[in-house]
């Protein structure tokens, strides 16, 4: 057996109340809470290499805090910031991080680094004896595409529930569930989950950890003596709406402002679907023994999708309308609303920007397993991608980790339209780049 450690530990990391709460182009403030958010952490140690991999409950933490928060966790733990993954579920009901202008986000990224740093050290010293296993289960009709051909030829994100005008779906779905487990002496064990979908099935002004913490919950209620961590793979085009619902799918849930179907009790199901995918596994895991780990952070350069001056002067009129509270003047109701302002927000945001952005992609390598850490929302079609690199035994990727930057859509999605390609802040091609560059990272591992 190797001399392979694993440690873990959890922090609460409610916000205030009347904070924003992130995840649409709608002002929310937090007004209760359903469930806590929380920060998870995993330490990994053989012999001189440690690594953490934190998971938190929000949307999104943007590149250059996500450095400052690791520069705080290798002060309180020595761990090199190579050797850190700072991933996010996503949640839709989580606080807003990166915005200081808003109320209580400056004081809560101050409160978010300092309860890292916590976690981090917690699970460092929690570090025990442990041998590791991992298989894959599935966790079927839970995820699905969001993107649709439509009769009139266009494509558009979140048609709407049984929309008669849906042609067909465009995307591939992969319902796997990754599972690794860490049974340690004299310690719980730990239950490393990976699954692909977007967490925002809540939806309203109350905190929620969303399917991912109702996850946690039900794999540590139903395996005894377990701690369950969650990190969320390659969901830029996925979500949870079945656009063409049989029977009681849309059991405990409503029509939002957006045209999407969402509600806690489908939150709770997915979770237990989910959990079901863990289960088919747990049980049977392939233990291996474990010679090597690595961690490595390697920076890219990456074309941004600048606006033309021609595009400037209605960019500028629809955001300036969308900020002031003025949706209503604008002749777009539902997701196709959404993906106007969104398209109108990039394009006034990059109208001064670079002609390209520096991009960060996240290593590890665990014997003859390696995650990839992805610092947005990389679609199904990019973790697939990765999956096919040659020496591994499983490929995990990881969105939203070590910096939030957006939409990573593929090249043909930007050919078809939809809001995920006309929000991005990258140029077409930008997908295909991350499986190129994760590819080379993941060789640079072996």
């Amino acid at each position: 057996m190797s001399n392979l450690k694993a440690g873990f530990a959890r922090v609460n990391i409610n916000p205030p109340m009347g904070i924003f709460v992130s995840g649409y182009f709608k002002d929310r403030f937090a007004d209760g809470i359903l469930d806590d958010l929380e920060a998870n952490a995993l330490a990994i140690n053989l012999g001189d290499t440690t690594q953490l991999m934190i998971n938190v409950d929000v949307a999104g933490i943007e590149q250059k805090i996500s450095a400052e928060y690791r520069e705080i966790i290798n002060k309180a733990t020595s761990v090199p910031t190579d050797n850190i993954f700072i991933s996010c579920t996503h949640t839709h009901t989580g606080p807003e991080v990166n915005n200081e202008k808003l109320p209580f986000v400056s004081e809560y990224r101050e409160f978010l680094g300092k309860r890292l740093a916590d976690v981090a050290l917690f699970a460092v010293n929690d570090l025990k004896d442990a041998k590791m296993g991992y298989g894959v289960g599935k966790a079927e009709n839970v995820a699905f595409v969001r993107r649709f051909i439509m009769k009139d030829g266009s494509t558009k994100t979140n048609p709407g529930v049984n929309n008669p005008d849906i042609v067909r779906p465009v995307g591939q779905i992969d319902d796997s569930v990754n599972v690794i487990r860490f049974d340690r002496e004299g310690a719980d064990t730990i239950v490393f989950v990976n699954f692909a979908n977007h967490p925002d099935v809540v939806g309203g002004c109350k905190i929620s950890g969303d399917w991912p913490a109702l996850l946690r919950k039900n794999v540590e209620k139903i395996l005894d003596n377990t701690k369950c961590i969650f990190f969320n793979g390659a969901q830029g085009d996925i979500n949870h709406v079945n656009v063409h619902p049989k029977g009681g799918d849309l059991n405990g849930m409503f029509i939002d402002f957006d045209d999407v179907a969402r509600g806690y009790s489908h939150a709770q199901y997915i979770a237990r679907v989910v959990t079901g995918g863990v289960l088919q596994v747990f049980d049977k895991v392939n233990y291996i023994d474990i010679d090597s780990i690595e961690g490595k952070l390697v920076t890219i350069n990456v074309p941004s999708n600048k606006p033309t001056p021609a595009e400037l002067p209605e960019a500028h009129r629809i955001n300036d309308l969308h900020l002031a509270g003025k949706d209503s003047e604008l002749p777009y109701e539902g997701m196709m609303l959404t993906t106007v302002v969104a398209e109108a927000g990039r394009m006034v945001r990059l109208e001064n920007a670079p002609d390209a952005f520096d991009m960060t992609l996240s290593g590890f390598r665990l014997g003859p397993i390696a995650f990839v850490g992805i610092p947005g929302e990389p679609f199904n079609a990019i973790g697939r991608g990765l999956k096919e690199t040659e020496g591994y035994d499983l490929i995990i990727p990881c969105c939203i980790t070590n910096g939030y930057q957006g939409y990573f859509p593929m090249q043909d999605s930007y050919d078809e339209g939809g809001y995920e390609a006309r929000s991005s802040n990258f140029k077409a091609g930008v997908g295909e780049f991350i499986i190129k560059e994760g590819k080379k990272l993941l060789n640079e591992l072996k």
